[in-house]
């Protein structure tokens, strides 16, 4: 099924670094129509109910919180998402016309999640740290209408180059630094059919849902060629799919082909956001 994309092209390189160079995300709204993330929910909630079947198939990511990977043909707006205007210029803008899509996945925070501690996804690499430049991406979906109280995606503009490794742990500062983010902080509120673009770096959590419905969000993760995050996943593929895919979507899979899809038991596990809460 096509996209039925509300946003016209074209996009300036200088708007998207600068916005992904400065605050550490950006999100023209409206990239699909509504009707179009609901298909992606209904993706979503039959590929948790198969995950939840499978030790390791879906990760805690915190209390009533968790993380799935999935393949990419088990979602079917993949494509879409892959090949649209905005979501290809920005990789190609901040990554380069080599950029690599490592992982799809979905979070669902359920009534009852907790604030998570402030982190960022996995440790700085060297080329943000010393060469101040991004190598990774993530894009995000929601597949609701985002309410105030249903725990929303908080983040602290502009800590992307924050160096809170001397402090002990590379991915979750010190709770005397908490300040720092809490002050910064900005609540994403997105609606079905608008779409992301963040660092990982950037420093970020969850919030509590107190609400009585849960909060699913599609994740796509993309790396420059320096980058190493596909090693933490399993992007898998069956020879008949990834021979249908259009070429621009097919040269830029880090992905292992297979006869047959594999539940994927994940690698990246983050213990702390599992003992931890804000």
């Amino acid at each position: 099924m096509g996209a039925e994309m509300t946003i016209d092209p074209p996009y300036e390189p200088a708007t998207i670094m600068g916005g992904l160079y400065g605050d550490g995300a950006i999100a023209p709204p409206g990239a699909f129509t509504p009707e179009w993330a609901d298909r992606m929910r209904e993706d979503i909630e039959q590929l948790f109910a198969e995950a939840q079947a499978i030790p390791g198939g879906a990760l805690p990511r915190g209390p009533e919180r968790y993380y799935v990977e999935v393949a990419p043909e088990r979602v079917r707006g993949f494509v879409d998402i892959a090949t649209h205007p905005w979501f290809v210029a920005v990789c190609e803008a901040v990554l380069g016309p080599d950029y690599r899509i490592v992982e799809i996945g979905f979070d669902i925070p359920f009534p009852g999640a907790a604030d998570q501690p402030w982190h960022r996804d996995f440790a700085a690499p060297e080329a943000t740290i010393q060469g101040r430049r991004l190598n990774s991406l993530a894009f995000n979906l929601t597949a609701v209408d985002t309410l105030p109280e249903m725990g929303p995606f908080e983040i602290a503009p502009g800590t992307q180059w924050d160096d809170i490794a001397p402090f002990g742990d590379p991915m979750f500062p010190p709770r005397d630094l908490w300040g720092r983010y809490s002050a910064r902080a900005q609540r994403k509120l997105p609606r079905r059919g608008d779409l992301s673009a963040r660092s990982a770096l950037t420093i970020h959590r969850g919030t509590a849902n107190r609400s009585q419905m849960a909060r699913p969000v599609l994740v796509v993760g993309v790396d420059a060629p320096d980058a190493n995050n596909a090693a933490h996943h399993d992007l898998q593929v069956t020879p008949a799919y990834l021979a249908a895919l259009p070429a621009r979507v097919r040269d830029h899979l880090t992905c292992r082909v297979v006869d047959r899809l594999t539940p994927i038991v994940q690698a990246h596990v983050i213990e702390r956001l599992v003992v931890e809460t804000g």
